[in-house]
């Protein structure tokens, strides 16, 4: 062989090996979504169960749609009815990825209106509502707040550290109903978290 011959079969080989290396990342960059600079995982586990991402929502507030926190929602099985999503018993995961800082006092009054807007009388579950407004936290761009949806509980962390617990099944149908229900925070989240 040549020394041109031989230059030409490297320069194949590197070729052929730079075009897998593509492939390879191609591959690894579909196993994730991204929304608004935020990256997503395909998949979540909960009590052991593998979860699938049902889709993604940005959170804009006042006028000026400032985005507040990108959301991903994981459900056992893929699912574009918000009705069977909140009904549904199965484990569950809400990601939230703050990309603007929000006190704690501003979350809780978000939420309080959240679940006031999207569900009926809230009396049974007021002990509840107040145990989740008081595990909340002040928040920075970077920070994560993950509601993990298991048995008949909602786990609340913060950054990865646990914080607290709520349990009840009208609880969990409750904070679901904040996204997912008729008067979700803006529209452009409720479609995005049903994966529309």
């Amino acid at each position: 062989m040549s020394g041109n011959e031989m230059l030409a079969a490297l320069n194949r080989w590197f070729l052929m090996a730079g075009m897998g290396l593509i492939t390879l990342v191609t591959i690894s960059a579909a196993n994730a979504a991204t929304l608004a600079g935020v990256d997503f995982a395909d998949q979540a586990t909960v009590a052991g169960k593998t979860l699938v991402l049902n889709g993604l929502g940005v959170r804009t507030a006042t006028v000026l749609r400032v985005k507040v926190y990108v959301m991903g929602l994981y459900l056992e099985r893929k699912s574009d009815d918000p009705r069977s999503i909140i009904e549904s018993s199965g484990n569950k995961l809400v990601t939230l990825h703050f990309v603007h800082e929000v006190s704690a006092d501003k979350l809780r009054s978000g939420w309080s209106e959240g679940f006031q807007n999207n569900n009926g009388d809230l009396t049974d579950i007021k002990a509840e509502i107040e145990k989740f407004n008081a595990s909340m936290r002040d928040v920075v761009s970077g920070d994560s707040l993950v509601l993990d949806f298991s048995d008949d509980s909602v786990d609340v962390m913060v950054n990865d550290t646990r914080i607290d617990s709520v349990t009840g099944e009208a609880f969990q149908r409750a904070l679901l109903s904040i996204w997912l229900g008729p008067e979700p925070p803006n529209d452009a989240l409720k479609q995005g978290i049903l994966g529309r």
